[in-house]
């Protein structure tokens, strides 16, 4: 038994999660939020069969794209008044954040 926990961007995580009802795979999905660019994230716990674990990443793999997006760089404010006008900044957003984690232990109640 395993334990796979997946972090992926929300604009992924319905197609994700669509795409695990449809291969049998339960997977809790919890709503959360990253540090870096504070954006909403979709995280996914499965306690997944040791077998399985490769169809459930490439699941993860085929669903969840990485893209480029334009975000401003968080503001800070400068006491001396000056202007300070920020760029856009392109950054790298999507795909997926994957842990794979061996179980001791399982109990269904």
């Amino acid at each position: 038994m395993k334990l796979v926990l997946a972090i992926v961007q929300d604009k992924d995580g319905n197609r994700l999660s669509n795409e695990f009802i449809e291969n049998g795979i339960r997977a809790t999905k919890l709503s959360t939020t990253g540090g870096f660019l504070k954006a909403g994230n979709t995280t996914f716990i499965i306690g997944i069969e040791e077998e399985r674990v490769d169809e459930v990443l490439d699941i993860i793999r085929e669903n969840c794209s990485s893209r480029e997006q334009y975000m401003m760089p968080p503001s800070s404010y400068d006491v001396s008044m000056e202007t300070n006008f920020p760029y856009p900044v392109e950054v790298e957003v999507g795909g997926a954040t994957v842990f794979v984690c061996p179980v001791d232990q399982f109990q269904k109640f």
